[in-house]
């Protein structure tokens, strides 16, 4: 049955969801470029924790609530409810294209850790695994997802621990750690400026990090399908409180790991020493340099990273195997045949589905190393595509204005502006912190400093330099403004009456009102007809 396969027949507990809630989007990506970031610009990025714990309070209490109500397979199936089919098919056609493309990275993520290990080519690690995942989603459904993503994460966190722990091992103590990457300039934390422009600080992190936290979490179908695993609303939300600090251990974890590798290389960078060829393969180069020679500690890294990816590319094969079902298939089948799809072919054409997407996330896998650093292009496409999305959604949940023609084009609107802020250009080089190779064994003394006094950004075009983290902001706030104003234009152009909206589509504290007002409406209509009745009766 689609709901065994889909949704695990609704009877998950509570931490196999919690940990599969973490794993979806915290992939090797998390684990290669988060330890990468810190590394190269500093602890800074922890800051973005913060943004998680309140933003989780908003998904758990405001978005959750209306998906549970509508307990559709498809989260998009509510913008269908609230505005109309068109709306519906562009949230899911936005959605498909954006999970084809963070997968795509996701594959590619572990391909750079088998060739820095093994030599491996990326393309032969991109088959294996991509293979291997697409096999056992389109086989196992739900269940076998979230059960595996508990394992994965163990082994993620495993992985992380043992470059920790090496480390200090290396040094002495953590406070050693700390030392170093203090004399570097990478323990700076207390970088307040409000400049949209600065790449990383407390308003980019906490607004920017929180818009594409809440677009993942609040109304991603990735996560709304796990939600919906679980039989009642109130364990959901515990789910999801369970999810923050299995996240946030994990987000703090991986940060440390990168001081700990700078630890190591503060004076010979293995990528000015041409050791390596990436930065995001700092990691695994650490484990091959500084635990190579300890049996089993080089395999427990690689079971991580390919775990991490493997939990992060079954949810998403899984997820889009539902919208693909339920937003194309069954509306074009039922308009076509003038009958709903028989639900006996649904599990079996779900996972030709979930067959397909994996194979072509393999396909695009290969073109991933062109968009630059894995952490750094992922957060980009999540918020080009997320932050409108969020704000489609959000328009629909906390207001009663917006009709489908205004929503759509403030979609439309908010899209072309994220997507012209990301992949616009020419853009400044991202400000990394200096790197030497003057303590290498070759001899070699040299200091490479990348830094913003080498290129004057000013010269570049202002939207150009907006922090990456803001994509989303600006796409959403675009699309509340033109959505919101625009539907007003068009129920003033077509004269159009306001619709009786059902309650349910709308979060709980504009939900309550909804329902008293008509409560009272209701009264006062049968009041008016009884008024009427007696005077007719009167008259007679």
């Amino acid at each position: 049955m689609p709901a065994e396969y889909l949704l695990a027949d609704r009877d998950m507990s509570i931490t196999p969801v919690a940990f599969s809630l973490m794993a979806s989007f915290m992939s090797a990506i998390t684990l290669l470029g988060v330890s990468s970031e810190n590394y190269h610009f500093g602890i800074q990025f922890v800051i973005i924790n913060l943004s998680y714990i309140m933003f989780t309070a908003i998904a758990a209490y405001l978005y959750l609530p209306v998906f549970f109500k509508l307990q559709a397979t498809s989260a998009y199936e509510y913008l269908e409810r609230r505005y109309g089919k068109a709306a519906r098919l562009a949230a899911s056609c936005c959605y498909s294209l954006q999970m084809i493309l963070y997968m795509s990275i996701v594959l590619y993520a572990p391909a750079l850790t088998l060739e820095a290990l093994t030599g491996i080519t990326r393309h032969t690690a991109i088959l294996s695994v991509g293979l291997v995942c697409t096999f056992y989603s389109t086989i196992g459904g739900m269940k076998a997802v979230l059960m595996t993503d508990v394992f994965q994460s163990l082994l993620m966190f495993a992985a992380v621990f043992s470059v920790i722990i090496c480390a200090v091992i290396q040094k002495g103590s953590f406070a050693e750690i700390w030392r170093i990457a203090e004399k570097g300039g990478r323990t700076t934390l207390l970088n307040f400026d409000p400049d949209p422009t600065v790449r990383h600080s407390w308003f980019t992190l906490i607004i920017g990090g929180g818009v594409t936290f809440l677009s993942l979490y609040g109304v991603n179908q990735t996560q709304v399908q796990r939600y919906l695993t679980i039989r009642s609303l109130k364990n959901a939300r515990k789910a999801l409180w369970l999810n923050l600090p299995i996240l946030s251990l994990l987000s703090l974890s991986t940060s440390f790991a990168g001081l700990s590798i700078y630890s190591k290389y503060y004076n010979c960078d293995p990528v000015l020493a041409n050791n390596i060829r990436q930065d995001d393969q700092l990691m695994p180069y650490f484990v091959v340099d500084s635990m190579g020679h300890i049996p089993g500690l080089s395999g427990i890294f690689v079971a991580g990273i390919f775990s991490a990816s493997l939990s992060s590319l079954s949810a998403g094969l899984n997820s889009m195997a539902a919208v693909t079902m339920e937003d194309y298939w069954k509306p074009v089948y039922k308009s076509v045949k003038g009958r709903d799809f028989p639900e006996k072919a649904c599990t079996f054409l779900t996972k030709c589905l979930a067959l397909f997407y994996g194979i072509s996330c393999v396909a695009i896998a290969f073109l991933a190393q062109y968009l630059g650093g894995v952490l750094q292009a992922s957060l980009t496409i999540f918020g080009v595509v997320g932050g409108p999305l969020l704000g489609l959604f959000t328009l629909g949940m906390f207001t009663t204005i917006p009709n489908q023609r205004g929503a759509l084009t403030g979609l439309f609107v908010g899209l072309s502006l994220a997507l012209w802020m990301a992949f616009g250009g020419p853009k400044p080089p991202p400000p990394k912190l200096p790197v030497s190779t003057s303590g290498c064994e070759d001899g070699v003394l040299r200091n490479i400093t990348t830094s913003t006094s080498i290129h004057n950004n000013n010269d570049y075009f202002w939207l150009y330099r907006v922090s990456y983290l803001y994509n989303g902001v600006f796409g959403l706030i675009s699309t509340l403004f033109v959505g919101y104003t625009s539907s007003l234009l068009f129920k003033y152009i077509f004269k159009e009456d306001s619709e009786d909206l059902d309650p349910n589509l709308f979060v709980p504290p504009l939900a309550k009102r909804l329902k008293r007002w008509r409560r009272s409406y209701k009264i006062a209509t049968l009041e008016e007809q009884m008024e009427l009745h007696s005077n007719t009766g009167n008259g007679k």
